[in-house]
């Protein structure tokens, strides 16, 4: 044989990100990230039952303006996994297979749960 610098397949380096690989990829990593969420979350809440002080501590933790943009990525990721998870649902039960209604659908999932994020934060008062 022949020894090539060639890959034995195409992989990521040769094919373009489309919109559907990429919406693909993300719900896998919002689903890793919310897993991890869940891990934590009843951290948090541990710490803001436990005592005066470390309620404090928690709050001027929240208060920082990296932990905000976390959090707002944690509602983004939480919705949008959501979202995106019933497009899932539609397209197992045989809706919106064609390219045209995937693409559609990508943009609506993705303006969607930004929407989603948006109002959650404003009702919040975060902003």
């Amino acid at each position: 044989m022949n020894a090539t610098k060639r890959p034995l397949s195409p992989h990521l380096q040769i094919y373009k990100p489309q919109l559907t690989s990429i919406l693909s990829i993300t719900h896998r990593l919002t689903g890793f990230a919310l897993s991890l969420v869940i891990i934590a979350s009843p951290l948090i809440l541990y710490f803001l039952t436990l005592s005066q002080d470390s309620h404090s501590f928690v709050m001027t933790i929240f208060q920082n303006s990296f932990v905000k943009l976390v959090l707002f990525f944690a509602i983004f990721g939480l919705s949008y996994h959501l979202c995106n998870g019933i497009r899932h649902l539609a397209w197992d039960a045989g809706y919106g297979l064609d390219l045209d209604s995937s693409y559609k659908s990508g943009y609506a999932v993705v303006g969607t749960s930004l929407g989603i994020t948006l109002l959650i934060i404003f009702i919040s008062g975060a902003i």
